[in-house]
């Protein structure tokens, strides 16, 4: 009986790590393009639902960063300089 309760107490543990491992995954991917929605939410675009958001490496620079962000009802460029709002132009 005994052991019986600690392998049931070693299973419920070994789904806790996994369950916590994959939320935590899903918090990365999900960081950058929540991030970007969330900004150009602020200078007054919409972005219903982030959908992904890739970094254009042609025109960043160290201190600039230039994304595109996929929304569900449109697209966008975002640049990024530090301590500055983005500059972001709508995509067709």
């Amino acid at each position: 009986m005994k052991n019986g309760r600690w392998i049931f107490i070693a299973m419920l543990a070994l789904v806790d790590v996994l369950a916590v491992g994959r939320i935590s995954a899903q918090g990365v991917a999900e960081t950058l393009q929540g991030m970007l929605a969330a900004q150009i939410r602020s200078q007054g675009f919409t972005c219903d639902k982030p959908l992904g958001a890739t970094k254009d490496a042609a025109r960043s620079r160290a201190d600039h960063g230039v994304w595109v962000l996929r929304c569900s009802n449109a697209s966008y460029r975002v640049s990024r300089w530090p301590d500055m709002p983005a500059k972001v132009e709508p995509l067709r």
